[in-house]
C-alpha cells in the first residue's frame, strides 16, 4: 500500500482517515503519531515523513473524526486557533484512545511493519501518548508537552513498557504545580523517563511555531529517536 491518506475501520462502526508514510526500504518498525489540536496538518505529515526517513512506518490517525472528519488547521491565525480549541474542548479522550489503539493494531498487522509499534504525540497527543502507555500494548511511547496528564495519574501504575515524556518548564498550558505533580508521580515508575526543558514554552518542537526552540527541539528529537532505536529496533 503506498504512502498517503488511507482509511481505517473503527471498532464500533464507521471509518476514519490516517496519513501513512513508508521508509525507502519498504518496511520497518511502526510509529503511531498522535496529533496536536490542529488535526492532521502539514506539521503532522512532516513528522511522519521524518520518521519514515529514519526507517519507520509512520501513521497519523484523524482523532477528531467524531466531531468533523479530516480537520486540518494551523497555528497562524486567531480564527484557526479558536476552531482548534473548539475541537479540543469537544474531544472525547476515551474515544480518541480507542481510535489510537485501533490504529496501533492496524499498523502492527500492516505488511510493511515488522510487528513492533511505538507511539509519539504532541500537545493533546502528548497526553494520549501517556494513555497509550497505560491502556494499550504499544511497545513504547513518547509524549511532547502533554496537556492534562496530571488528571490521569491514577493510571500510571499500568505502565509496563518504556515511556518517555518531554516537559516544557514554561508551558503556558501546563502550570508548574501540574508539572511537579506529573514528575513526582512518574519518578518511581521504572519504565518511565522524564526530560524537563528549562526556559521553553509549549510546542517548543513545532517548527515554524511561535515558541519553537531549535536547541531544545534538537535535543528532544534526538532523545526520541534513540529511544525508538533502543525499543523498536
Amino acid at each position: 500500500m503506498p504512502a498517503g491518506t488511507i482509511k481505517i475501520a473503527a471498532d464500533k462502526g464507521g471509518e476514519f482517515s490516517a496519513f501513512l508514510a513508508l521508509p525507502d526500504s519498504g518496511s520497518g518498525p511502526g510509529v503511531v503519531v498522535l496529533q496536536e489540536i490542529f488535526g492532521i496538518n502539514f506539521v503532522m505529515r512532516e513528522i511522519c515523513h521524518g520518521l519514515a526517513a529514519q526507517g519507520y512506518v509512520a501513521i497519523c490517525p484523524d482523532l477528531f473524526w467524531h466531531q468533523e472528519p479530516d480537520v486540518e488547521l494551523c497555528d497562524k491565525t486567531e480564527g484557526e486557533w479558536q476552531r482548534a480549541f473548539g475541537f479540543y474542548q469537544g474531544f472525547d479522550v476515551d474515544r480518541g484512545i480507542a481510535d489510537a489503539a485501533t490504529t496501533l493494531k492496524y499498523l502492527r498487522n500492516h505488511e510493511a511493519c515488522t510487528g513492533k509499534v511505538g507511539a509519539v504525540g504532541y500537545c493533546l497527543g502528548g497526553k494520549l501518548a501517556y494513555l497509550m502507555a497505560t491502556r494499550t500494548d504499544a511497545d513504547c511511547s513518547v509524549g511532547f508537552y502533554g496537556v492534562g496528564i496530571d488528571e490521569s495519574l491514577d493510571e500510571a501504575g499500568n505502565i509496563s513498557q518504556p515511556h518517555m515524556q518531554h516537559i516544557a518548564e514554561e508551558d503556558q498550558f501546563v502550570p508548574k504545580d501540574a508539572q511537579a505533580t506529573v514528575k513526582s508521580a512518574l519518578a518511581g515508575i521504572s519504565p518511565v523517563t522524564v526530560h524537563s526543558y528549562p526556559g521553553v514554552d509549549h510546542a517548543f518542537a513545532r517548527i515554524g511555531g511561535a515558541h519553537y526552540d531549535a536547541k531544545a527541539a534538537e535535543t528532544a528529537n534526538a532523545r526520541t529517536l534513540d529511544f525508538f532505536k533502543t525499543n523498536l529496533g
